[in-house]
């Protein structure tokens, strides 16, 4: 533990996570809690996609979308999914690794009434994933969503949250000459104490 010093001290990888988060909010141009979100279909063919990490809680990640986009069904289908943050700014990045369940409670509930009113309208216009004839179709969706759902839409069933519980959590600094420093957090299951191993660039 004692050469985990500067940009890798800490008894709590969220803590750190949350550290690296915050001083990439104040270099990144653009979406600075972008994630590479990557999961398996049912043949085990990988698919990955930028989504927007939401929040680090005390023991997880939380993200949110359509529960019947392609995601969602590779999601539910194994519990299972892994992503990347990159902030070439900063010249680091961070892995997790872990299981994932729903969170469509009061939680889900309060951030979707937090989004703009067109993101909550479009929330609900948009099959995600789905085969689409063309835009125009999906602003005419969009124009009957916005006319009987009213100014305060609520979240729909099919849209909520997901809690990414990590067994294994990486954090990577860019170093001299491509020696980067890398360290791993891993643990069996959830809620039992952590591992942290030094790794080779």
């Amino acid at each position: 533990m004692s050469d985990r010093e500067g940009l890798f001290a800490g008894a709590d990888p969220f803590e750190i996570a949350r550290r690296w988060l915050a001083e990439a909010e104040e270099t990144e141009v653009n979406d600075p809690n972008a994630i590479a979100l990557a999961t398996v279909d049912a043949s085990g063919l990988p698919n990955a996609r930028m989504v927007l990490l939401k929040e680090i809680e005390s023991s997880a990640f939380v993200f949110y979308t359509n529960y019947e986009s392609a995601k969602a069904r590779e999601i539910d289908s194994c519990g299972m999914a892994a992503f990347v943050m990159h902030w070439k700014s900063l010249r680091r990045q961070i892995r997790v690794r872990g299981l994932v369940e729903k969170e469509e409670g009061p939680q889900a509930d309060a951030y979707f009434e937090s989004r703009s009113l067109k993101s909550r309208l479009g929330a609900w216009a948009s099959r995600q994933s789905q085969p689409l004839s063309s835009r125009s179709a999906l602003m005419a969706e969009v124009a009957k969503v916005t006319a009987t759902k009213g100014p305060n839409p609520k979240r729909p069933h099919f849209w909520g949250g997901y809690r990414l519980t990590p067994v294994e959590i990486e954090f990577w600094a860019d170093g001299a000459f491509r020696l980067h420093d890398r360290f791993v957090w891993r643990r069996e299951n959830a809620g039992q104490d952590w591992t942290v191993t030094r790794l080779s660039p």
